[in-house]
Formats: C-alpha cells, sequence, structure tokens
C-alpha cells in the first residue's frame, strides 16, 4: 500500500461522468480532471462508455492513458457504479493505472447487487461490486460525510488527500469539476446538434 504525501503540488485525477437515463444515446460521457492540492486545473481528458454496459474501466484507463500524466498520484472516481449500472472494476484500474484509487460516494445506500441481478452477467457484475470492499464513511474537514471504497491506499491516507480538496460542500473539487465539464460536453454532442 503505497502512502502519498499531501503536499500543495500534489496532482490528482478526478473522473465523473454524464448520461440521460431515457436518451436514445446510449453513451455516458466520462470527464476526468487533473487538479493540484493547490485547486489549479492542470489538465483534463474524455473517454466515452456505454449506459448498462461493463466498458467503464476500460475507458477509464483510456482517460488516464491520454493524459499521459505520470505525475498524477491518485486517481478519484464519483462512485463505482456509472451509467446504468456499468461496473467499475476499482482493482483492475489499480493494477492498469499503477495508482491508488478513491471510489467516493454519498449517500448512505443498503447496496444494489438486486439491480445488478437484472442483467445476463449478473454474477460478472455482482463479483466485481463486491470485489470492490465496503464502502467506509468518512467525514470530511468541512463536516460532510462522505462514503468511500479505497485501494492500494489506506483509509487515513485517502481522508487526507481528500480534505486537501473539500472546499465547497460534500463534493471535492476535481469530481465536482470534472461532473461539470462531463454534463457540458454531454449536452454539447448530443442534445444541442438533434
Amino acid at each position: 500500500m503505497r502512502w502519498v504525501t499531501p503536499k500543495k503540488g500534489l496532482r490528482v485525477l478526478g473522473i465523473a461522468e454524464s448520461f440521460q437515463k431515457n436518451s436514445p444515446i446510449r453513451k455516458s460521457v466520462l470527464a476526468g480532471v487533473v487538479m493540484r492540492a493547490d485547486l489549479q486545473i492542470d489538465g483534463f481528458s474524455f473517454a466515452f462508455c456505454t449506459v448498462g454496459g461493463m466498458d467503464a474501466t476500460d475507458a477509464i484507463y483510456m482517460l488516464f492513458e491520454r493524459l499521459e500524466r505520470p505525475d498524477v498520484r491518485v486517481i478519484v472516481l464519483s462512485g463505482t457504479i456509472i451509467a446504468l449500472y456499468n461496473v467499475v472494476d476499482l482493482n483492475r484500474l489499480h493494477e492498469l493505472t499503477g495508482r491508488p484509487i478513491i471510489a467516493v460516494t454519498y449517500e448512505a445506500s443498503p447496496g444494489i447487487e438486486r439491480f445488478l441481478a437484472e442483467f445476463p452477467d449478473a454474477e460478472e457484475r455482482i463479483r466485481i461490486y463486491n470485489r470492490n470492499g465496503p464502502r467506509v464513511p468518512i467525514r470530511l474537514k468541512n463536516g460532510f460525510i462522505v462514503y468511500i471504497r479505497p485501494v492500494g491506499i489506506s483509509i487515513a491516507n485517502a481522508t487526507e488527500i481528500l480534505n486537501l480538496y473539500a472546499i465547497h460542500g460534500r463534493y471535492i473539487e476535481p469530481i465536482r469539476v470534472a461532473r461539470i465539464l462531463a454534463r457540458s460536453l454531454f449536452r454539447f454532442l448530443f442534445l444541442e446538434t438533434q
């Protein structure tokens, strides 16, 4: 397990997505934002994954590779289930990138196995979901509670890293900015051209 030193020049890659549930567009836009601990944006990248598919892990890895940024020390994801139950394999992503992964969610939940069970490949989706590990509640320095799944990094170190970026509310800055970019690009590509 790697210890990541929290310092001003630390760069994390925050990733969020945007899609429309009832849209004929069966793609989700993934946006990745490289942000330093002093909150300077230092790069961004995009990818697509399939709504209801099982390609989220590969899409995130492709986004990471396109950046060509060996200085990114940690990858922070907005959740592990995106684009209508497209399950991110956190352990595989950690192995592919060689970076610690912190998946962040924002609400307490009894789990989603019952929804994953509706897919023909339910066994694989549930296996990956369970292998990602339990969600651990942490309190950010601004008082908000979030739930994390850390891979390749301790809970204490993950909390320390997230606190560098906890400014407004429970969404840490790299994820907040990535979400804005993903929504804007989705609208530009798929809604404004219709």
